[in-house]
């Protein structure tokens, strides 16, 4: 099983390698992309930040830390579009889509370990 978070727009524009299902795990829909475009399993806008902290972070890398911490802490909560996620997961390959610029700094990453630790502790 193999959890993989990939940029919407390199899925489009270069057609980067999307594994299993394909989920887009951002809470706004991307913007430049017609949703003709993207072949989703599923949108799970609510498996993403919440807004205040989404706002809070904004996208400042020295944040990430403490950011990918409290992101964890939400994840823990009871939360249906977390649970499909994770049943996703639990499926098979899964390819986590998101529009944020920095590839390194984002909540699909954080998702993406979360997600792959839930897995493996079964």
């Amino acid at each position: 099983m193999s959890i993989t978070p990939v940029k919407v727009h390199d899925l489009i524009a270069e057609r980067a390698d999307a594994r299993g299902s394909i989920i887009l795990v951002d809470r706004l829909w991307p913007r430049g992309v017609a949703k003709k475009d993207l072949a989703l399993d599923a949108w799970l806008a609510d498996a993403a930040p919440s807004p205040d902290l989404r706002r809070w972070f904004g996208h400042q890398p020295e944040r990430f830390e403490e950011f990918a911490r409290r992101y964890r802490e939400e994840l823990g909560e009871p939360n249906p579009a977390v649970e499909k996620l994770l049943s996703f997961a639990r499926q098979g390959d899964l390819t986590l889509l998101y529009a944020a610029r920095d590839r390194d700094c984002n909540h699909a990453v954080v998702l993406a370990q979360w997600l792959a630790h839930e897995v493996s502790r079964g």
